[in-house]
């Protein structure tokens, strides 16, 4: 197994892409951290697998992350920034209190958890950090700004913790586009509308990952933000073209 001896810690891992993430990890061998506030899907997951681990906690608490790192006896090889959420935005409103929170999920805990690390000696030589970013970094829906701006941001501070931790760690973005995560009946519209005839699953997302880690395979990559979309972004809409009409308010 490839990362046999590897020490992981995903945020946001009891759900989701984080959960498929942390799965594939320990598909590969990893010893994996696990740090949630799903308590209940968590711990499921910790316990069908002995490699994993399971930390019940809201990463935008700073105590949290404090306590967290505490417990840490092992580097962390690879560090996977995935917990994240959306609270609306300007049309719901979406108030001071709850924006910024989403940035405390977001943004913050990504930085701080990392910064944790560092200070604590606890971030392995060649490590490889992977920062779960969005498409929605660059496109937008109506009612968005809290999500958009944290994911923003994550793009934002890849760049610059690839800079600052060079010959330490390499640190890379995926931003997902349309994933899959609750089995939802994707009518045949939904699946033509990306170039490559699909929706994205979790799992598109988790071979990524897996690569970004593998210093054999990407080892030349860092600051990079990667766009796993199914080509979706890439693909000029026009009120008419193949059947797309705009319904004016």
């Amino acid at each position: 197994m490839i990362f046999a001896g590897k020490r992981a810690i995903v945020t946001g891992g009891a759900n989701g892409i984080g959960r498929c993430i942390a799965e594939s990890l320990l598909e590969c061998g990893a010893n994996v951290h696990i740090i949630d506030i799903d308590e209940e899907a968590g711990r499921a997951l910790a316990a069908s697998r002995n490699e994993a681990v399971f930390f019940h906690g809201d990463v935008a608490e700073k105590t949290i992350l404090e306590h967290f790192a505490s417990i840490l006896t092992q580097p962390i090889d690879f560090l996977i920034n995935n917990a994240c959420i959306g609270q609306g935005g300007l049309l719901t409103p979406c108030p001071y209190e709850d924006f910024e929170y989403v940035q405390k999920v977001g943004v913050t805990a990504p930085y701080y958890l990392t910064s944790l690390l560092l200070q604590r000696d606890l971030l392995a030589k060649d490590a490889a950090i992977v920062n779960i970013a969005s498409t929605r970094a660059a496109q937008s829906q109506a009612n968005t700004e809290a999500y958009s701006a944290a994911k923003g941001g994550i793009v934002a501070l890849t760049h610059a913790m690839a800079v600052s931790l060079s010959g330490r760690a390499r640190v890379n973005a995926i931003s997902p586009g349309w994933i899959d995560t609750v089995g939802y009946d994707a009518s045949p519209a939904d699946h033509a509308q990306h170039p490559v005839g699909r929706i994205g699953v979790p799992k598109d997302i988790a071979q990524m990952v897996l690569y970004l880690c593998d210093r054999e395979k990407s080892g030349f990559i860092t600051g990079q933000n990667f766009v796993i979309d199914g080509g979706m972004s890439k693909l000029m809409v026009y009120h008419g073209d193949c059947g797309w009409r705009l319904s004016e308010k």
